[in-house]
């Protein structure tokens, strides 16, 4: 087990992640210490959120390119709703952001699953929708610190055990994850149908109902991140998160989630949101401009699939020479 695992592509992953946080280091004294490597993780939080999200989209063969657009719509709501009426609990605040998310996640799945309409085309058009109507909703305007209450702004950063709450989040998200993909029937499902949605169908798994679920759930944790994001950063205007939707992919990719579905793990989405996290902690502290972030998120995915692609080139060769040493 061991073995398997120091061949696997979380392996690889885990020794990049090491190496890269020892660069940083020798360049810049204090990068490695456990505090700023915690601080790391917190700023990546809500990319491994919506990367594994993002994931289940990607398992079943689909992509959802409006995840970033639905966190900053439900953060604008629950922004406004916050300043408008102070009194309504946080609790219910998040509630309505998760609610929310879910609807948009849940439009998404029907138009691919009942009009089979390309999820990339799908997701494109709710990704300028619902960019429209944070604009419409808010005229434009910004909701800043001022305008929202003490609570809505101190859940992410309350601190447990030395982790502030976002962080907590993170991982039991990470936890209720593993347990979906690895013990559930539905995390089998989403894995079938990304293999081989054809086969899935003679086994009895309804392939539109499991990719419904997989953009459902998506939507309901971009919901989360909303507020979070919103909450955190004690602002929320119309371009919130713009281009972050590319960092979703990248980190996918990256963490070995094959787009051609059917392959990929909890762990290592959660590598992937890691490792472009501390590239993205490493820049500012190097003196890179942040305008470099953008190209160097495509450059991973490039070069991700490229590597993805090669290793699955390699791995149905030896599946040839089996084949041709049976016979």
């Amino acid at each position: 087990m061991i073995r398997d695992f120091i061949k696997s592509r979380e392996a690889i992953l885990v020794a990049a992640l090491i190496a890269l946080v020892l660069v940083v280091e020798s360049r810049f004294s204090g990068f490695a210490a456990p505090g700023n490597l915690a601080s790391v993780f917190n700023d990546t939080s809500i990319l491994i959120i919506l990367a594994l999200g993002q994931t289940l989209v990607i398992l079943t063969r689909c992509i959802d390119l409006s995840l970033a657009s639905n966190l900053a719509l439900t953060g604008m709501v629950t922004a406004m709703i916050n300043a408008a009426m102070p009194g309504v609990p946080v609790a219910a605040l998040i509630a309505i952001a998760i609610a929310l998310g879910v609807i948009m996640g849940m439009f998404n799945g029907i138009l691919v699953w009942k009009l089979d309409i390309p999820p990339i085309v799908v997701t494109l058009g709710t990704l300028t929708i619902y960019r429209g109507l944070i604009f419409l909703i808010s005229g434009g305007e910004w909701v800043n610190s001022h305008e929202m209450g003490a609570a809505y702004k101190a859940v992410p950063r309350f601190e447990l055990l030395g982790l502030p709450v976002l962080s907590w989040i993170a991982i039991a998200v990470i936890a209720g994850f593993a347990v979906l993909v690895n013990r559930s029937a539905l995390g089998r499902a989403f894995y079938a149908v990304g293999g081989n949605p054809h086969a899935a169908v003679y086994t009895g798994i309804d392939v539109g109902k499991t990719r419904f679920a997989a953009f459902t759930i998506a939507g309901g944790l971009a919901g989360l991140c909303g507020y979070l994001w919103v909450s955190r950063y004690a602002v929320a205007y119309v371009d919130v998160a713009g281009g972050f939707e590319l960092d979703v992919v990248a980190a996918c990719v990256i963490g070995g989630i094959s787009i051609a579905g059917g392959l990929g793990t909890v762990t290592g989405a959660v590598l992937g949101a890691l490792f472009l996290g501390t590239i993205k902690n490493a820049l500012p502290v190097a003196g890179i401009s942040p305008f470099w972030q953008l190209a160097i998120s495509g450059a991973a995915i490039i070069i991700a699939v490229a590597f993805n692609a090669q290793s699955s080139r390699k791995q149905g060769r030896i599946i040839l020479k089996s084949a041709e040493h049976a016979q």
